[in-house]
């Protein structure tokens, strides 16, 4: 059976053990992270896979590959190896000191969008906890007029935020800054909307490798079973957000009820939480009565 240590030279070789390794290795979706790894080590788009499997490779090509599959097999997620992921289709910049983007967190830009009909108003955003800036960036793309602050507590998810911005075009109308939730910020925020950690210090075990081990533990964990940031947050947020503005926070699993009894303590009237694909209560949604 061909492996890589047999020295694969086409495009099919190099997928095809490529994809034994990593299903040996009880890697999820084995087929797609070699598709995806090796299109990276040749500069192409994975459609070019298809296109040319008997396509062969140069030394450094395979070299390069070889390289992408070990990290996975240490479990290195696909998108920290490359050094990228997408969400809401447009390209972020990922690194260790920032969260991947997940698909679940579409859907805080989901009800962002179902709750302001006008995409055209110059509205101001606030993103608490920004990381990669993938959901302040998202909403911008969306909102033509609008401009963003990015808070963030690492300098360095700041740098991938600001890089973001600047691949994205969205420079001009975005800026980002070091801070701990709204401390220090003025009032004047149509939109606020955070993902900040919840994971209970407890659950550290139950998590996957590619997470626990290479997402930051200070986007991942909090205290009081995953509640201390939302306790600090939501009624810092609701101070400083305009009337008729819109607090949009990212849920774990059952943390839902929790957040909307916050968002009620605040002042804040709640609307019924957005559920992910999986069905989870994912963004909880506050607004601010006139």
């Amino acid at each position: 059976m061909l492996s890589i240590e047999q020295n694969p030279k086409t495009i099919a070789d190099c997928l095809l053990s490529g994809n034994e390794k990593l299903t040996a290795a009880g890697i999820d979706d084995p087929r797609l992270d070699v598709r995806l790894l090796l299109a990276e080590a040749i500069s192409k788009e994975t459609s070019y896979l298809f296109g040319y499997p008997e396509k062969v490779l140069s030394n450094e090509e395979i070299d390069r590959f070889q390289v992408m599959i070990n990290k996975r097999l240490k479990r290195e997620p696909v998108s920290k190896i490359i050094g990228r992921k997408e969400f809401w289709s447009l390209n972020f910049k990922v690194s260790r000191d920032t969260l991947d983007p997940r698909p679940d967190s579409e859907t805080l830009i989901e009800a962002v969008l179902e709750g302001v009909s006008d995409t055209t108003q110059p509205i101001k955003i606030l993103d608490l906890g920004t990381g990669t800036g993938c959901l302040l960036l998202a909403l911008l793309s969306e909102f033509d007029a609008a401009q963003g602050l990015g808070i963030d507590i690492s300098d360095k998810a700041l740098a991938v935020a600001k890089g973001n911005a600047t691949s994205l075009g969205l420079s001009s109308r975005v800026s980002f800054q070091a801070g701990n939730w709204c401390e220090g910020l003025e009032s004047g925020w149509d939109i606020i909307i955070s993902n900040p950690p919840y994971i209970g210090l407890d659950e550290k075990k139950a998590l996957a490798p590619e997470v626990l081990n290479y997402d930051p533990d200070l986007a991942l964990f909090a205290e009081n079973n995953g509640m201390r940031d939302y306790q600090m947050l939501i009624p810092q947020a609701a101070v400083i957000l305009n009337e008729g503005g819109m607090l949009v926070i990212e849920a774990g699993q059952g943390q839902a009820d929790g957040i909307n009894a916050l968002m009620a303590d605040a002042g804040l009237v709640i609307s019924t939480p957005k559920k992910d694909l999986g069905g989870i209560h994912r963004a909880c949604i506050g607004r601010k009565s006139i």
